[in-house]
């Protein structure tokens, strides 16, 4: 496998993802919501322009169409799509991340429309996350069986990346484009760079040969460096060009630099030093891009941003 570079796509993954570098990005909505799921969005806008001015490579919004009482958090409330046409207009170079669009419970028609169109809209820094999901409540919502999520997730994935293709002839349970017709606008690069969320349901070496890279969950470095190794050793079996590693971590960054890490929810509660050394470990063990979440910091969030981006950024920038 050819370490040297990823294929090139469209702007925002070009500029988010290195192979043996690790970017910082920042999952929204950018502030503290420790008690109760709902934040506040106040500043949303503010924040991610902030962001963007201090270097970050990439925000993230997530899908989370209801508030289940049993997940515990509304994510940042306003449709991902809407949100990100929003962002494509008040943000000029930060690339605009979902992890991940929950394809079993949209029509992959509406998927590909509104990806493309914000793609295009954002002169092409739409990282696109994709999954089965994982709240089982929202299924018998849209009265979608819960036990087809995997069958639904991959002809949706197949659909949504032929829309790419001038009038694409295509037939599968979503539907028959046919005859000429034809799905506008195309993506910046000729393709949506989609990056697959966990297992989706999906054998891995299906995730290793289909995925324009892999979004997995903070572990423990020695499990983290086992399944980024399998999943690489994957690839190159299966003849697939090397592919970016992401993952997320929710942090509470202290006032002393050398507070020791102690655990919170998918993270740690630690000072800057620590949480350096740990995304170095990141780095060498493959992770490309790490998408920190501030939800349970307790510091301001404006001055967290400004302290993390003066004390990790030199060491984690990947833009040049």
């Amino acid at each position: 496998m050819d370490n040297s570079n990823f294929q090139s796509i469209n702007p925002g993954y070009n500029a988010t993802f290195r192979p043996k570098r690790l970017s910082l990005g920042l999952v929204v909505p950018l502030e503290s919501y420790a008690v109760g799921v709902l934040p506040s969005m106040e500043q949303h806008i503010e924040r991610v322009q902030l962001a963007e001015r201090l270097g970050f490579a990439a925000v993230w919004l997530r899908d989370v169409p209801f508030n289940v009482p049993s997940f515990g958090d509304a994510g940042q409330l306003f449709d991902p799509f809407v949100y990100l046409g929003l962002l494509a207009g008040q943000t000029k170079t930060i690339a605009l991340g979902v992890a991940s669009i929950i394809l079993p419970l949209r029509h992959p028609a509406h998927v590909a429309k509104a990806a493309a169109s914000v793609d295009v809209l954002s002169g092409g820094r739409l990282l696109l996350g994709v999954a089965s999901g994982d709240r089982p409540e929202e299924y018998p919502a849209l009265n979608i069986p819960f036990a087809e999520r995997g069958e639904r997730f991959r002809d949706s994935f197949a659909y949504i990346q032929n829309m790419a293709a001038n009038a694409p002839a295509l037939k599968n349970a979503y539907g028959n484009p046919h005859d000429g017709m034809d799905m506008l606008p195309k993506p910046i690069a000729g393709k949506l760079p989609m990056l697959i969320t966990g297992g989706s349901q999906q054998d891995p070496d299906w995730i290793a040969r289909h995925g324009e890279g892999w979004i997995t969950y903070p572990r423990n470095i020695d499990t983290q460096a086992r399944l980024i190794a399998d999943w690489r050793t994957r690839l190159q079996a299966a003849g697939e060009p090397n592919k970016p590693a992401v993952q997320s971590l929710y942090i509470d960054l202290q006032d002393n630099p050398d507070a020791l890490p102690q655990p919170i929810h998918l993270g740690f509660r630690s000072g800057i030093n620590p949480l350096r050394a740990h995304l170095k470990l990141l780095q060498e063990i493959g992770i490309n891009h790490v998408a920190l979440n501030l939800r349970f910091n307790q510091a301001d969030i404006e001055t967290t941003l400004h302290h993390l981006a003066e004390a990790l950024l030199p060491d984690f920038a990947t833009k040049t």
